[in-house]
């Protein structure tokens, strides 16, 4: 049976059952203390005392110490840049809201915690961008999927669906104009030949810049004409046709380097190349165009051929259709030659 005492001006409340938790809570009326102890011990009832002890091992869980089984038991299985990734994302939400309860964190709270990263801190001077805040919440609520399946905490409700994520901004639509790209290969070609063919082969494969610097023989097939990658960004492996273009740049580098199977086919390493390109692009007098936008660029070509949807998704590797749309910026030019054809 529950007890109910008068403390000074408030009402208190204690529950004591054999093999079942100890529960107390405070109320300022007698009407209140009695209503919570007739719910509680009415819950006593229907539940075992292990399943009680799931319940207040939910309710009393800090969000800092979910992270860290998280990081022990879940994080040794991705990728290493998911694992470098997920762990700056950690180490940040442990530091603002750490001491929160799992069970604290409501739809509502969890809107809260969005407005705090939207907002400059010291930490992020111009606040999280939408993309980072989905990452946040992405691993919120992987976190709470694996401790209702796996950690017994079944009584826990994920917010992240509850909550509206921020509006990704429209992809870069930076694509090459006029003659840039004839500018910026003769001046990738005197800095260095195997920079401009790393340039040419972006540009040809629609590769993402760590899968071309990562690359190794022994993924290179010239028999077929392909390139294999495995266990790429989206977490597939894919087979990515070459061109006549493409292969001869491979080729040239073959010349260069050799086909040790093991080796990697490019000789700059990620760092030497970024530097090098962005050097290459001041000397060519061309503004804003990342290695990055020479996918996009890639892409957008693929599709001007007049490659069906689904195909150029395989080659590219976009994990959805949405996804792709956001790479791919028609140019005016093959928009009306698509319509007008030869006339």
């Amino acid at each position: 049976m529950a007890s109910i005492n008068r403390r000074g001006k408030y009402w208190r409340v204690q529950i004591r059952r054999q093999g079942y938790p100890y529960l107390s809570a405070t109320f300022d009326t007698k009407a209140e203390a009695t209503a919570w102890a007739f719910k509680k011990e009415a819950e006593l009832d229907r539940q075992t005392p292990a399943e009680v002890c799931q319940r207040l091992e939910a309710r009393h869980y800090r969000l800092a110490d979910a992270l860290l089984r998280y990081e022990m038991d879940v994080l040794p299985d991705k990728k290493p840049t998911t694992q470098k990734r997920e762990l700056g994302i950690m180490a940040d939400l442990k530091a603002t809201f750490g001491d929160l309860a799992l069970l604290e964190i409501s739809g509502q709270r969890l809107a809260l915690m969005v407005k705090h990263w939207e907002r400059p801190s010291e930490a992020h001077p111009k606040g999280l961008g939408p993309h980072s805040i989905r990452l946040y919440l992405a691993l919120i609520s992987h976190l709470y999927t694996i401790a209702r399946s796996e950690w017994g905490m079944a009584d826990l409700v994920n917010p992240v669906p509850l909550v509206r994520k921020p509006k990704l901004p429209r992809g870069r639509d930076r694509r090459l104009a006029g003659d840039e790209e004839e500018r910026l290969l003769a001046v990738c070609e005197g800095t260095n030949p195997e920079l401009a063919d790393i340039v040419r082969f972006a540009i040809e494969t629609a590769m993402r810049q760590a899968e071309i610097m990562n690359l190794t023989w022994d993924r290179v097939d010239f028999r077929n004409h392909t390139v294999f990658l495995q266990d790429t960004k989206n977490g597939e492996s894919r087979l990515v046709p070459l061109s006549v273009a493409a292969e001869e740049c491979l080729k040239r580098q073959r010349e260069r380097r050799g086909t040790d199977p093991k080796g990697r086919v490019w000789g700059y390493t990620t760092d030497g190349m970024r530097a090098s390109y962005f050097k290459a692009l001041k000397k060519a007098n061309i503004d804003g165009l990342t290695f990055h936008d020479l996918r996009h660029e890639a892409t957008s070509r693929l599709c001007e051929r007049g490659l069906p949807i689904m195909t150029v998704q395989a080659i590219t590797g976009h994990k959805s259709t949405q996804m792709l749309k956001r790479y791919t910026h028609i140019s005016p030019g093959a928009l009306v030659a698509a319509v007008r054809g030869g006339q």
